[in-house]
């Protein structure tokens, strides 16, 4: 019994005010921008001043990210489509029909998400179109990070809100 209650002291399974849980939400959009459709943001940085070889490498990994996406869009997009309408129906059920607090805390963190894939989808498209060398890459990637963050911002901000929210009213009740 003793193990159990260490075990349950130091992992807390209510998500909001476990730690990890925004630890992993910072991470998850600390990567999404640092990783605007396969290319490191610090290469494109240095593409933009230097130019040259790196630039060449963008547009090398932006090609190879853009036409990969593209390819399994074009081939799975309904099942990957049915997939994840049920995945986010059946969490969203679970979340705020159930009240499960660790449903609530996934949907918050991976709903945000499918706008981040549909733009990184739609710039794929756009480099596929030909803005895929020079300038006119970089600036479609620097867009496309511009917009992850902004959906980060409003993400995290609406986490937190709920998880505030579900933190006091889950120590009021108990």
């Amino acid at each position: 019994m003793e193990l159990y209650h260490i075990v349950t002291e130091v992992i807390d399974l209510r998500s909001f005010s476990n730690l990890w849980y925004w630890i992993g939400l910072a991470v998850i959009w600390s990567m999404s921008s640092h990783w605007v459709l396969g290319v490191p943001f610090d290469m494109i940085s240095r593409g933009r001043r230097e130019g040259g070889q790196t630039q060449l490498d963008i547009e090398t990994l932006a090609g190879i990210r853009a036409r990969r996406m593209l390819g399994v869009a074009r081939t799975a997009a309904m099942p990957m489509f049915f997939g994840l309408t049920f995945f986010f129906t059946a969490l969203a059920m679970m979340a705020f029909w159930y009240w499960i607090e660790f449903a609530q805390a996934l949907f918050l963190m991976t709903i945000w998400m499918v706008p981040v894939g549909w733009l990184s989808l739609r710039t794929s498209l756009q480099i596929e179109g030909g803005d895929n060398q020079g300038e006119a890459l970089l600036r479609r990637l620097i867009q496309l990070r511009r917009y992850v963050q902004m959906i980060g911002m409003v993400a995290i901000f609406t986490t937190s809100l709920f998880g505030m929210w579900r933190n006091l009213s889950h120590s009021v009740l108990y």
